[in-house]
């Protein structure tokens, strides 16, 4: 029996792998992994506005493409525009309007600063957050010394793979816009 894919996956995690204290590191700035740390898939930052989504053979995903400072996009390989993600603001920021490339609108957001949940729900008009939850993610700490960052994607059967791929580069665009490169301050 074939493990599940990466977008067929009802919960992964995206994290900054652990590293040494002692010694730089050079691996990948985000790992996708299972909640039993099968890897997935890695990120890594190509310059200061673009990333890139591979498996963990090397074949790309999805480009990350950050425009200005709050508004990201995302291609496949093929450079076809597959997803969008932005926000309002950069600092303590509350949501992220998401575009899936059948169109669907989501929202990512957060009830407040101090809240390390962000719920997964549909648009609806005028933007307004549906009732139901699509999905969670759960940021937490996972090394208080050098401040690495992982976030808990739980997605429900209701998003499909494209859905679930624009979700997850999301996250990554919600690391990036609350610990930019070369960032050592505190998370917003």
């Amino acid at each position: 029996m074939t493990e599940p894919g990466l977008f067929e996956l009802e919960t992964v995690v995206v994290g900054q792998p652990k590293r040494s204290r002692w010694r730089s590191y050079v691996g990948p700035a985000l790992a996708v992994s299972t909640v039993n740390e099968t890897p997935l898939a890695w990120v890594t930052y190509t310059d200061d506005t673009h990333a890139v989504l591979t498996k963990t053979s090397g074949e790309l995903i999805v480009r990350i493409e950050q425009r200005g400072s709050v508004e990201f996009r995302f291609t496949d390989p093929a450079h076809r525009l597959v997803g969008t993600a932005g926000t309002r603001r950069i600092l303590k920021t509350l949501r992220l309007t998401l575009q899936a490339e059948e169109g669907r609108q989501l929202l990512l957001t957060r009830p407040g600063v101090a809240y390390i949940e962000w719920h997964l729900t549909e648009a609806g008009p005028e933007g307004v957050r549906a009732q139901e939850v699509l999905g969670q993610v759960t940021v937490s700490t996972i090394d208080s010394w050098i401040g690495l960052q992982q976030y808990v994607v739980q997605m429900g059967p209701h998003l499909n793979a494209s859905e679930r791929r624009t979700v997850i580069a999301s996250v990554v665009c919600l690391h990036r816009l609350r610990r930019p490169p070369g960032d050592s301050s505190a998370p917003v």
